[in-house]
């Protein structure tokens, strides 16, 4: 009987580790499909123009978001869960792809949009120091939005406002549009939260 339940055991973590490979492979395709677009892009424009390193550099952040989607998700079967992760992860994708591709802040690289990166770093290293459990996941949230905060009234006082191709309108908005974001995900997250509880209370009774 113990041999019988160490088998089914086996089986289900061997089962979880075939997924786990099988979603690697599916990310690594999606990415690669991802990349084909600018590639077969420039083929027939010269509107686009890529090269080695921004492939590489677009490949990795589309490949680690992809999979940093699966890690968090791959334990909870709550869609709400679900619909947070996706959420979030698209969140800090948009923020990083934005300041890489045109700046959030003026164009071209600068101390302002050095320090609007810290905002999506501290949501993935709050996901992760979460554990992944949503009401964590939802603090993560709230604290993201307050660093988004603090990290827009820096850009005011250090008049980076005043950046070529910048204005007090455009912070606003960059600001404002990703705050909102970070905080519908904390909402989602507080959902899936007090679902789990709902759920666990049912079996538990």
């Amino acid at each position: 009987m113990v041999v019988g339940v160490g088998d089914h055991l086996n089986t289900t973590v061997m089962k979880k580790q075939e997924k786990f490979y099988l979603s690697i492979i599916y990310v690594a395709l999606v990415t690669v499909l991802i990349l084909m677009v600018p590639l077969v892009a420039m083929q027939f424009t010269d509107e686009v123009k890529w090269n080695a390193p921004d492939f590489i550099v677009m490949g990795a952040l589309i490949f680690s978001t992809g999979m940093g989607f699966i890690l968090i998700t791959r334990s909870s079967p709550n869609v709400a869960y679900w619909i947070a992760a996706a959420l979030t992860f698209a969140t800090a994708f948009l923020m990083v792809w934005a300041n890489l591709a045109v700046g959030l802040i003026g164009s071209g690289p600068n101390l302002g949009n050095l320090i609007y990166m810290l905002v999506p770093a501290a949501a993935i290293f709050g996901t992760f120091l979460s554990n992944f459990n949503p009401s964590g996941m939802e603090r993560t949230m709230y604290v993201t939005t307050l660093l988004l905060v603090v990290v827009t009234l820096v850009a005011f006082l250090a008049n980076m406002d005043e950046y070529p191709s910048s204005s007090a309108t455009d912070i606003l908005a960059v600001s404002g549009f990703f705050a909102m974001l970070f905080i519908v995900s904390g909402l989602i997250f507080r959902f899936a939260a007090q679902q789990g509880r709902r759920e666990s209370g049912k079996s538990n009774g």
